[in-house]
Order: C-alpha cells, then structure tokens, then sequence
C-alpha cells in the first residue's frame, strides 16, 4: 500500500474518530439539560419528582401533590437562615400575589441546614416574619432535595403544566427572566386548556441586593468548618470539648477570633464562660449572625460602639437581642468595607455562623 494512501485512510480514522467524539460529547450535553422524561415536540424534559419524605405542612396539607396538578408550578428550595434564601423572598412573594390566580402555585421546599431549622414552629414564624401565603413543606430529612438532585441553597425549579421542568436556577438573581418563563408557561398553559391568556404584564420592579467581593461564609461548627481556615485562635477546634480561647495580637481578616471558654459542637459554638467576646476583621456591607440561645449582644464596630447609621435591622442602641434561632442583621452599609466587628456575649449565647452581603 503507498504510503500516501495508508497516510490517508489513517487521517480519515482520525477524523471519524474526532466526530464521533463530538456527536458523543454533544449528545451528553443533551441529556443532561433535558434529561429523558416526557417528551414535547422535539424536546425532551425531566419531569418533576414528587414530594416525598415530607414532615410537616404550612399553609397546605397533603393534598399539596393533587393541588399542583394542571398548574405551572414553582419549586423554591430554601432554608430560613439562609441569608440568600431570604433576599429572593419578596420576589417570590410577589409572584405569587400576581400569578396565583392565573394558574400558578408556588412550594417552598424547606430544607434545613441546622437541626432548629427542623422545627415547625421556629419555620411557621419564619413564614409568618417573610409574609408567604404560599405552601411550604417541611423536608427535614432532604428526600425531595435529592429527588431533584439538588446541592444548593436557594434553588428554583420551574414546571410546565404537564408536569415538566422548564427552567431551574441556583442562588440570587436572573428574577426578569424567571418571570418571563413564569409568563410564558402560564401562556402555554391557557393556550392548551382553551383559556384566553392574560395580557403581557410589567414584571415585578424591585431593588435587587448587589454586592462586591466579600468575606465568605464562616462556620463555627467543627463539622461544617472541616477543611477551611476560619477559625484565628491557634488553639483551633476541639470537638466535643469546651475550650478557653485567648483572641492574640495579630488578627487576619476573614478569619474569627474568639474570647472566653466555648464548647465546640459539630454545628455550632456555645459559651460556657460568664463572659465573651468574638472579633472578626471582614470586608462587606453587611454582616449577619445565625445564632440562638436567650442573650444579649453588645455589637462594637473598629473598637467603638456600632452607630445607627450602620446598625443592621435587629440592632437597637448597640444591642442585639437573641430570642429564637435565626438570622439576625448587624451590620447594612451602603458600601462594602474593611471593618474589625466585635460581639460581646454572655454565657449561653450560641452561633452558628457569620454571613455576609
């Protein structure tokens, strides 16, 4: 065989080799943005899961399941300490004031991250705090969170009438275009029942939270802070132990330093001793506690009793009063900064994380 010619036919399998790789690669893609399911057209989509495992009802019961049958369904998972499942709410509230009588319903699927968040109670004053009306389902154990295969905090999943999903989007944000898929599905919804379809309407104007780069999430769990640098104090994590802290004289930013004996859970950090203290240099405009544990917080910002004009919303006169396991707001600047926070507690004052905007 001439060289030319085998030189050829090996080129050509090299080829064939290439493009059946990319029909392959491509087709991959496919299935994962529209994995088999119900087929529409041309299209092929994932159905929505049932909700399963579910331990508790607000503003529903279990007829939930047969309720969303024929309607556009939202999906929203979220968890009510979750600072970026909290700015999404008034859009969510507000879609369903405007859509709800047109064929839309809106679940939140409520998954906690902390173990109080698994209380009805402390979700039905959430519930009632946030001003939704729509159903929320407790999933304490995240049974829907893995039928939907989700890994995030807060998550929106759109279906179609039918049952399909249309649409899904993680974390903040993208709440035009969420909106015009709302519009849209509910349109095709009228179209398929023989329904006049609801003029075009203005979406939802509100001021969405922007922010820059900031100091990242910080958990004072041993089991959730595994792997990451947070904590300052060069005695570190102790699980299961209660550990007098000593705040030394270098403090980097991003990191918390703590005063005082605290006992070290997997979740969360509890103050043992009459008295203490946590510092935290950061940069953000806003800075957030998840805490718990019946106290009083004095809040000093750069070594001076924090003002009015950048007290967060549960700051009064410099103080902060915990009541129940929440989010609680310390600090809302208008632009984002580098600032040393100190928090001044007594015993039995427990946190679980700093959150930042």
């Amino acid at each position: 065989m001439k060289s030319e010619i085998k030189s050829a036919i090996i080129m050509g399998g090299i080829i064939a080799a290439l493009v059946g790789g990319m029909i392959l690669y491509f087709s991959t893609l496919d299935n994962y943005a529209n994995p088999s399911g119900n087929t529409i057209g041309n299209l092929e989509y994932k159905k929505a899961p049932d909700l399963v495992g579910i331990a508790g009802y607000i503003n529903s019961d279990q007829t939930i399941g047969e309720k969303i049958k024929g309607k556009v369904v939202l999906y929203d998972i979220w968890t009510y300490s979750c600072i970026n499942c909290l700015r999404t709410i008034p859009y969510i509230t507000a879609w369903d004031e405007k859509y709800s009588n047109q064929g839309l319903i809106i679940i939140g699927i409520h998954s906690p991250e902390f173990e109080f968040e698994k209380d009805i109670n402390n979700v039905k004053l959430a519930v009632e705090k946030f001003g939704i009306k729509y159903p929320v389902v407790l999933d304490n154990e995240k049974k829907t969170w893995n039928a939907f295969g989700n890994n995030y905090w807060p998550r929106k999943y759109l279906a179609d009438h039918q049952g399909n999903i249309r649409y899904d989007h993680i974390g903040e944000g993208e709440y035009e275009q969420t909106e015009k898929i709302i519009q849209q599905l509910l349109r095709e919804r009228a179209d398929y029942l023989g329904m006049s379809a609801e003029p075009t309407q203005a979406l939802v104007q509100i001021s969405e939270f922007k922010s820059s780069s900031r100091t990242p999430e910080l958990y004072f769990g041993y089991d959730f802070a595994t792997g990451r640098s947070q904590i300052g104090n060069p005695e570190g994590f102790r699980p299961e132990q209660d550990v007098t802290y000593f705040i030394p004289e270098k403090l980097n930013e991003n990191n918390f330093y703590l005063e005082g004996t605290w006992k070290n859970l997997g979740d969360r950090m509890i103050l043992r001793s009459e008295s203490g203290k946590l510092v935290l240099p950061y940069f953000a405009k806003q800075v957030n506690i998840v805490a718990a544990g019946n106290s009083e917080l004095e809040i000093l910002l750069d070594g001076k009793v924090i003002t009015p004009e950048i007290s967060g919303s549960d700051v009064k006169d410099g103080f902060v009063i915990i009541k129940e396991p929440t989010l609680y707001n310390l600090v809302s600047a208008d632009q984002s900064a580098s600032h040393t926070i100190e928090i001044h507690a007594k015993a039995g004052f427990e946190i679980y994380t700093f959150t930042f905007g």
